[in-house]
C-alpha cells in the first residue's frame, strides 16, 4: 500500500485556502467560491472535502442542516511544509539553486532579490 501523501495536490490547496480565508465553512461554501473561477462539481468538492479531512487537514462538526469544517494547521506551517518538501525533493535542501533558476528565467525581480537580501540581513543580525 502506498503511504499517505503529505504534501497537497493542486486540487487541494485550491480547496484550503478557501477554508483559511473563511476559517470556517460548509460544502456548498467551498463550491460556491471555486465555481466563480472554474467549473467543477458540488461532490468533487465534497469527496475532496473528505479527503482532506482524512488527512488530517480538516476538522468536521456536524451540524443539523449541514457539515462545518475547519482547518486543524495553519497555512504558514502547511505551505512551509510544502516548500521544505519541493526543495529537498528537486534542490536536495538548498534553496540556493531555486533561486538561481528564478534569477536566471526573470520569475524573480532585481527588486524582489534586493527585498531577500535585506531581509537575510535582518535576520543575521537578529541572531
Amino acid at each position: 500500500m502506498r503511504p499517505k501523501a503529505t504534501v497537497l495536490t493542486e486540487q487541494e490547496l485550491e480547496i484550503m485556502k478557501v477554508v483559511w480565508r473563511s476559517e470556517s465553512v460548509t460544502v456548498r461554501d467551498v463550491y460556491e467560491d471555486l465555481l466563480e473561477r472554474r467549473k467543477i462539481a458540488y461532490t468533487t468538492v465534497m469527496t475532496m472535502m473528505r479527503i482532506l479531512e482524512d488527512k488530517g487537514y480538516l476538522s468536521r462538526d456536524t451540524d443539523p442542516k449541514a457539515s462545518v469544517y475547519r482547518p486543524t494547521k495553519p497555512k504558514d506551517k502547511v505551505v512551509g511544509g510544502m516548500v521544505s518538501d519541493f526543495l529537498n525533493r528537486v534542490f536536495e535542501g538548498s534553496a540556493k539553486p531555486l533561486l538561481l533558476h528564478l534569477v536566471d528565467n526573470r520569475e524573480i525581480s532585481a527588486k524582489e532579490v534586493d527585498e531577500i537580501a535585506a531581509l537575510l540581513k535582518a535576520r543575521k543580525g537578529g541572531k
